[in-house]
């Protein structure tokens, strides 16, 4: 035997049941592989274009002094000095707030139980159809019907009002009304695609836990908060997180209703954003509030999964 095949190190065999590591690169010259990358590269190319790359050229505009009109003057950071200490900033934070507070609670629960309704009428394609419709609305749409139902003068549910005796009321022009009426007209409009999202997730749950309860002597309350509720808590984090990240962005509604009044009633910070770049043309500081909004965002999400233990699973 020659000296170089005695001095050459012997190959460790590979144990079986122990996957092969392999590199990012080193995947990508698979022929599997070059079939996935092509069925994700639409979905990647509009993440970079319409996503990433307008976000990085917002943080960008945040740091400057932009009127749409003249060349973006570098400014730093005086825009998130002068956010801070902002006092109509910090206002519309409350108002939205107020208004995640009115519509996410209502929404849930209201989707919750029309999904155990729906769980078990299983059968009724109608009833879903019904349930689901005024998701597939336009929200303009939606907020426009809603705004002349309950118009004070014209509108028909005012006019059902004053017909069992209660009176007119100006639901989008009071001050103390302005707002919750928005968020019902909302939780109308999306209360089916979440109730939709809560019946696939009770859907998933295997029914030889509900027919071991029945046989232990569960009832039916004692079924949904000891088995539903905690099994369903995968569907529960995705609904609230994407639940409340729309909530912070309501703007159509509020476009279509009262333009952020009456008396700033409803003026939540996307519409104070909004107001800032296209009515001020304070494009750097609306920038800036769109980063700050962004931060909260990514705080409020990151805690609503935290808490709710996004990444571990009841079922086993």
């Amino acid at each position: 035997m020659s000296v170089s095949a005695q001095t050459k190190a012997p190959s460790s065999p590979q144990r079986p049941g122990v996957p092969v590591r392999r590199s990012f690169f080193h995947a990508l010259r698979f022929r599997e592989s070059y079939c996935a990358w092509i069925f994700i590269a639409p979905a990647l190319i509009g993440f970079f274009t319409f996503y990433l790359m307008p976000a990085f050229r917002a943080l960008y505009i945040s740091l400057t002094d932009w009127n749409l009109l003249r060349v973006p003057k570098f400014i730093g950071p005086s825009n998130f000095s002068k956010l801070w200490n902002d006092p109509n900033f910090w206002s519309s934070m409350k108002v939205t707030v107020l208004y995640v507070l009115y519509n996410i609670p209502i929404q849930t629960v209201i989707g919750l139980l029309l999904a155990v309704l729906l769980a078990r009428l299983r059968r009724s394609v109608i009833l879903r159809s019904v349930i689901l419709a005024p998701y597939l609305i336009s929200n303009v749409i939606v907020a426009i019907i809603w705004f002349w139902m309950l118009d004070p003068l014209l509108g028909f549910g005012n006019a059902v009002l004053q017909w069992i005796g209660i009176g007119r009321i100006p639901f989008f022009s009071d001050q103390q009304l302005a707002l919750p009426t928005i968020a019902v007209v909302n939780i109308w409009r999306h209360m089916g695609l979440t109730a939709l999202l809560f019946y696939t997730g009770i859907q998933a749950i295997p029914k030889d836990v509900y027919e071991a309860a029945r046989i232990e002597g569960a009832g039916p309350w004692r079924s949904f908060f000891g088995i539903t509720l905690p099994l369903i808590r995968p569907t529960m984090v995705f609904v609230l997180v994407t639940s409340i990240i729309g909530s912070f962005q309501v703007f159509d509604t509020i476009a279509v209703t009262t333009v952020g009044g009456p008396n700033y009633a409803t003026r939540t910070i996307v519409w104070y954003i909004y107001e800032n770049g296209f009515v001020n043309f304070r494009m750097g500081y609306a920038s800036a509030l769109s980063c700050a909004l962004f931060l909260c965002l990514a705080i409020v999400t990151l805690v609503q999964m935290r808490i709710l233990r996004s990444g571990q699973s009841d079922l086993g």
